[in-house]
Order: structure tokens, then C-alpha cells, then sequence
């Protein structure tokens, strides 16, 4: 049985995997001074969302919630022709 060589395909993969590591190796140093930026973006998401609500979702730039609030799965209802 001929035995397939598949060097250049193995060649290729290895390429591909050392470059994604390097990609993730330069998003580590890009935020690797600031180790809670995924906790700090939730947190400052969080606070917009709960002063949006207080407020009826009728301030500026609380359009974008307009599209999951009153329904039954979120559990707010919000009369937004006032």
C-alpha cells in the first residue's frame, strides 16, 4: 500500500495554528495591563442598561433595548408612546 504524503497540508496547518497563536498572543499584550476589561465592559454595560430603566428607556442612547423590552421573556414593560 502506497503510503500518502501529506507534508505540505501538515506544513500549511502548522502555519495556521503558530499565526492564530501569535494573534492571541497580541491580544494578550494589547489588554494585558487592564486583567478585569471584559468584567469592566459587563459592569459599565450593566450600569447603562439599569439607568436606562430607571428612566423609561427614553433617554438619549437607549435606543438599542428598545427591540428586547416589552415582551414576556424580559419581563419589562415600558409604555414608550409618552
Amino acid at each position: 500500500m502506497k503510503e500518502p504524503h501529506n507534508y505540505a497540508k501538515v506544513g500549511y496547518a502548522m502555519i495556521l495554528v503558530s499565526a492564530s497563536l501569535a494573534a492571541v498572543g497580541l491580544l494578550a499584550l494589547a489588554i494585558g495591563s487592564d486583567v478585569l476589561f471584559s468584567d469592566n465592559m459587563q459592569r459599565e454595560n450593566t450600569a447603562h442598561f439599569n439607568e436606562c430603566k430607571l428612566n423609561d428607556f427614553k433617554t438619549e442612547g437607549c435606543e438599542k433595548y428598545l427591540d428586547r423590552i416589552n415582551n414576556e421573556i424580559s419581563g419589562i414593560y415600558v409604555d414608550l408612546d409618552k
